[in-house]
Order: C-alpha cells, then structure tokens, then sequence
C-alpha cells in the first residue's frame, strides 16, 4: 500500500488532495507499526530539521523507515524537510541526526549574491533531471520551493536536478530506491503532479 509518513512536521493535507487528485488509494502511517505493509513511503515535511529529528528518534521511526527502505528495497520520496531528514546529519536548530539513507548533510543556504533573499521561496526552474522521476517531464520545468538549508551531497552521481538561487542548489536526488525533492511536486502544478505520479507507477 502507497503510504505517506505523518510525524506531525507539517500539514500533509496537499500531498493527501494531490494523491486523492490522482486517483491513487494510499494510507497515512503516524507510527512505525503502520509502516509494516507498505509498497512505497511518501515522506512530507515542513518545518525544523532538529525538531523533526528529535520527533523520529523518539517514535521508533528511524529503526523501522531504514529497515522498510535498505532491507526490503521499498521506493521511498522525501519532500522538503522530508527530503533533507534522508540525509545524515543537519544543522538546523542545532546538530542531529537524520535519517542516514543518503550521504550527506543539511545546512544553511550562504550566498555571494546578498540581494538574493534567503529562504529560497518561490517558483524556479530544475534542470539536470535524469531519473524515473523525471520521465516524460521536460528539462527546466518550473517547482514550488520554500526553504533555508539545503542538501549538500557526498556523492554527486546521485543528485538528478538541480536549481539556481545564485549558484546551483541540489533539487532532487535518486540514488536506487531513495528519492528526494526539495521543491514540494503537490505545490507545482502539472509537472509536480506527473512527478508523484512517476514515483508511484515507475520508480
């Protein structure tokens, strides 16, 4: 069963209308036991890396997310803060732990150009896409962002779309079954919506 994580980061109820919009059946998993039968793990998020960190540790979800995705090899999609909480470690709020599926770490976003604001909020394109997330979808299609910190990735093989807020900023990644967006596709119109689609049915 399609499932998306709900550990209280954020109001999940524009994944659940845009998933509902697509006509794809799904539940929603508030603990690690609900977990147990899912096919594919949509993991949203809005909101403060360390507090988020602090809420999965507490919960018993970092155990049962990395056995549903590195032992039985289920496809899961982080969005935003979903996406960055894949990573190893962040910086937001102080330092902790995510959920180690991707290499890598989470910190602020710094730029040279100081008449670029910060968060990165707002519609820009992604460019670079290579991956079953992407098929069918045209290069430099436009993705809703809003966010402070970014991903900053040990392998960039695995990054698949990047974003320009002044320099490049990684956008989506896809390393076998673990995928990332930092934009949020359930915000982003047609494309976004053909992007959730292609995680369900292709990836």
């Amino acid at each position: 069963m399609l499932t998306v994580l709900d550990i209280g980061i954020g109001n999940i109820g524009s994944v659940q209308n845009a998933l509902r919009f697509l006509g794809f059946e799904f539940r929603i998993a508030t603990t690690s036991a609900e977990l147990s039968d899912a096919s594919k793990i949509i993991f949203p998020g809005v909101g403060n890396f360390f507090t988020a960190s602090k809420t999965l540790h507490a919960t018993g979800m970092v155990n049962a997310i990395r056995s549903k995705v590195l032992d039985d090899k289920t496809p899961i999609l982080g969005v935003c803060l979903g996406m960055q909480l894949l990573a190893d470690v962040g910086y937001e709020g102080g330092q902790s732990k995510g959920l180690g599926l991707i290499e890598g770490e989470v910190v602020p976003i710094e730029l040279e150009d100081k008449a670029l604001t910060i968060p990165h909020m707002g519609w820009n394109t992604v460019s670079g896409n290579s991956s079953a997330l992407f098929d069918g979808i045209g290069d430099g299609e436009c993705y809703y962002f809003v966010h402070s910190y970014e991903v900053k990735l040990k392998d960039q093989s695995v990054c698949v779309g990047y974003t320009d807020h002044g320099r490049g900023i990684v956008a989506t990644f896809s390393k076998d079954q673990i995928h990332g967006a930092q934009f949020h596709p359930e915000k982003s119109q047609k494309a976004g919506l053909k992007l959730l689609r292609n995680f369900v049915e292709l990836c």
